[in-house]
């Protein structure tokens, strides 16, 4: 299978399932309630592009400094710490609702796209991207962690305008740990038994 097309796969699935249940679309929501959904998404996609778009870099930069091995091992309990962070849990903090509470009269697109880009620095769907990007093709993760967090955010908005808050969180926090699990153990065995 083409080198792009698996950056983007496994990208695109490893942020969607980081995304769940994570600080930022509990923020999707806040805006969402107060802007029109699409230019709260086009102000994510914006600040995701340019966060992810600088994990790439720094990924790919380890990429080139570490041998693959190690980069593997690494990745693979990196992602294992991303699953039990994904089962603790995310809040929103005071600073998070204040941020949102102050977008006020400004542009809704601006407005997320500053937001969503300081509350990424540093989160863990920055991190698992410079992971990813240590393993897969820069283009590919790039653009598959992108529309991943976009799509998990999408989701979150539509999902939680129709029902409320009926969806079981302690279940989509499992399933997304779950599916880190699930990539820090193929990781593991790559760079294990490569």
């Amino acid at each position: 299978m083409n080198g792009f097309l698996v950056a983007l796969g496994v990208s695109f699935g490893a942020i969607f399932a980081a995304e769940m249940g994570d600080k930022s679309q509990l923020m999707a929501l806040t805006f969402a309630t107060r802007f029109r959904a699409l230019s709260i998404l086009i102000g994510i996609t914006i600040a995701t592009a340019l966060v992810h778009a600088v994990s790439v870099g720094i990924g790919a930069i380890l990429q080139l400094s570490l041998p693959t091995r190690a980069i593997n091992i690494a990745a693979g309990l990196l992602f294992f710490g991303f699953g039990l962070w994904t089962l603790r849990g995310d809040t929103l903090t005071q600073a998070d609702e204040e941020r949102a509470a102050r977008a006020g009269g400004r542009s809704a697109v601006a407005t997320a796209s500053a937001a969503f880009f300081l509350a990424e620095l540093g989160d863990k769907t920055m991190l698992a991207t410079i992971a990813l990007a240590t393993t897969y093709r820069p283009f590919g993760v790039w653009l598959g962690s992108t529309l991943g967090m976009v799509a998990a955010d999408g989701l979150a908005i539509v999902v939680g305008r129709l029902l409320g808050t009926r969806l079981p969180e302690r279940g989509v926090r499992i399933g997304a740990a779950v599916l880190f699990f699930a990539f820090g153990a193929a990781l593991l065995a790559e760079g294990i038994w490569d």
